[in-house]
């Protein structure tokens, strides 16, 4: 895969969200990798964040896939990452999803199925629904959509569990694919072949966006009521205003709306 640009530290300081003595909370775009690579430190979000903090070692709370934008909890400390990460195996820390998925849909999804690894595709990581099994493992998705617009919809999405590619299987299986979906579209080629040489401009007609409209909006703690939210990226919001003809205000109105929703849902029970 062609490696994507290194980050420069002034951008780098402008993606954080929230700092204090035990944690870093960051808006990760949708180009770079969680963990460190072999190109350097600064070639990934940790890489970078521990050259900005001046420390050896940070820990990862909550990672986003490489071309996933959104929020990214790093503890400073064993302590912190130790409350943070049970937080999130007890599901008291909990994260919203906004999507924009091809198609209308047109009704809340509650998808439940298992997923495993794909004996069909040429991509080794790809996962797909399956039977229950010793290697499957049960998935959990909630798909809520927020406005349908010129064959698209602008959905909130909340899991249950964290599978691998979880959200992307779920929604190509359910018959409604992420806009700008490579691996999980209409053809798996295309991810084969931008993992050889690269993006070509070519695909952007087929596929809507260079990367899975897929960001994460909102990480919220349920018992400290503490709550880091991500701005949508430049993609993401042109794609809402250009080609689902969505006014600014009104998507400002739709996503604060669905982050009110999601807080009282959790803090309500």
């Amino acid at each position: 895969m062609k490696d994507p640009p290194l980050v420069e530290m002034e951008d780098f300081k402008k993606w954080i969200l929230y700092e204090d003595e035990n944690l870093l909370a960051l808006n990760k775009p949708g180009w770079l990798v969680c963990h460190p690579s072999k190109n350097g430190p600064f070639s990934s979000l940790v890489g970078v964040a521990k050259v900005y903090l001046g420390i050896e070692s940070v820990h990862l709370v909550s990672r986003l896939d490489r071309e996933t934008s959104g929020v990214v909890l790093l503890a400073k400390n064993r302590k912190a990452a130790s409350h943070w990460q049970k937080g999130v195996e007890l599901k008291i820390v909990r994260r919203n999803y906004l999507a924009i998925l091809e198609g209308n849909l047109n009704e809340s999804r509650n998808v439940t199925t298992f997923l495993g690894k794909d004996p069909d595709s040429s991509v080794y990581v790809k996962q797909r629904v399956t039977e229950k099994s010793r290697k499957s493992k049960y998935a959990e998705t909630d798909f809520l959509p927020l406005i349908n617009q010129d064959g698209y919809t602008l959905c909130s999405i909340t899991t249950s569990t964290g599978r691998k590619h979880q959200i992307r299987a779920h929604a190509q299986w359910v018959g409604f694919p992420l806009v700008g979906e490579k691996l999980y579209g209409k053809d798996e080629k295309i991810y084969l072949n931008f993992c050889t040489s690269g993006w070509r401009e070519e695909w952007k007609g087929l596929l809507g966006m260079h990367r899975q409209a897929l960001h994460g909006r909102c990480l919220l703690d349920i018992e400290s009521v503490t709550e880091f939210l991500s701005p949508l990226p430049e993609d993401f919001s042109d794609f809402l205003t250009v080609s689902m003809k969505l006014k600014a205000g009104e998507i400002e109105k739709i996503v604060n709306q669905a982050d009110e929703e999601f807080r009282n849902s959790l803090l309500a029970n």
